[in-house]
């Protein structure tokens, strides 16, 4: 009785010795399919260029600045309005009288907020009135100090003056004068606050 394994055996062999070739052939090579969970494209060299950065929150919105979930939501009011075109020439032309002014005021070395109301009150402009309840009464400059900080373990104020001229309901002149330098810029107000940047932290 005999048996004859060897022709069965054949495409057995053949089929294992192609599986290793092709095996060890894929050796080395990395497919997107292959990496490891958690791994990206640039695992092997950093991050890629279109994902995030090792650490960071999945939840991140698009151009979110310091990469804080709802950092956009939550600094909504820090951001100035839009001005129609019409109306940021006019802001540019107001804040191109002023400017001038604060700029002198600066050279003198004075920037105290009585002096530099006075000097902007001579151009024509009425200081802003508002009711109790902030409700807008009339006129359109608000002159005030500077933002109080906290510096050193205390609160300080600069010494200086803020300016804020409301052009229109959607544009402003916001301008200052300081030991360091002076200067008047248009741009929307604010939601909160009006013609003047907020303060950091809400």
């Amino acid at each position: 009785m005999s048996t004859s394994p060897a022709p069965r055996r054949a495409p057995f062999t053949a089929t294992l010795a192609l599986a290793g070739a092709l095996a060890l052939t894929a050796c080395g090579e990395l497919r997107a399919s292959d990496a490891p969970a958690g791994a990206g494209p640039g695992a092997s060299g950093g991050p890629s260029p279109s994902s995030p950065a090792a650490g960071a929150s999945p939840w991140v919105e698009p151009g979110a600045g310091d990469g804080a979930p709802h950092h956009n939501e939550n600094n909504a009011y820090r951001r100035p309005g839009e001005m129609s075109p019409g109306h940021a020439r006019d802001a540019r032309r107001e804040a191109d009288r002023i400017r001038p002014v604060l700029e002198r005021l600066w050279k003198q070395r004075t920037w105290d907020p009585a002096t530099v109301k006075a000097a902007l009150l001579r151009l024509g402009y009425e200081e802003e009135r508002t009711g109790p309840d902030g409700t807008r009464l009339g006129g359109t400059l608000t002159v005030t100090e500077m933002l109080t900080r906290y510096e050193n373990g205390r609160y300080v104020t600069p010494e200086g003056t803020r300016v804020g001229l409301r052009v229109h309901d959607d544009a402003c002149v916001t301008g200052f004068v300081q030991e360091s330098n002076a200067e008047a810029v248009a741009g929307g107000p604010y939601p909160e606050t009006g013609c003047f940047a907020p303060p950091v932290g809400h």
